[in-house]
């Protein structure tokens, strides 16, 4: 929207909050925010501008609105435990990760249920729902607020 909100919004505030012409204002004040990259590009797909970071951020908070992520070194997938549920976000920028028993091995976590997002899955359905796995598929599964 380019300098929209700056020029012609911001200045309609302000001339509410501190009236114009015979009208008095409201008093108050506000504020704005300049927005970051977006998290999808044009395709729906993960835009590569945006952080790994951001992305588990984001994540975390549509899978269970929690705002702090429980990082783990030795399992660097991991997002964190909610209401017995493990997520993981199995993501290389420059790599196709793919859900199968080499990447389930590094698991350490205990759960009574797991979330697992990686771009393909090789593990038959019957397995997944024995050991009660939840795949999702990078970045279609991702939800979009």
């Amino acid at each position: 929207m380019e300098n929209y909100a700056e020029t012609i919004t911001a200045e309609r505030v302000r001339r509410v909050m501190n009236g114009y012409g015979d009208t008095a204002g409201t008093g108050g004040s506000f504020a704005y925010y300049k927005l970051g990259e977006r998290l999808f590009d044009e395709e729906g797909n993960l835009n590569p501008c945006v952080s790994t970071d951001k992305i588990r951020q984001y994540l975390w908070f549509t899978e269970t609105k929690g705002t702090t992520l429980e990082a783990s070194s030795d399992e660097p997938y991991r997002l964190g435990v909610y209401e017995n549920t493990a997520y993981y976000f199995c993501y290389q920028p420059d790599a196709v990760t793919t859900l199968n028993y080499d990447l389930l091995g590094t698991i350490r976590t205990r759960a009574e249920q797991y979330i697992i997002y990686a771009d393909a899955c090789v593990l038959p359905d019957d397995y997944l729902q024995q050991k009660n796995i939840i795949f999702k598929k990078i970045p279609r599964d991702i939800t979009r607020l």
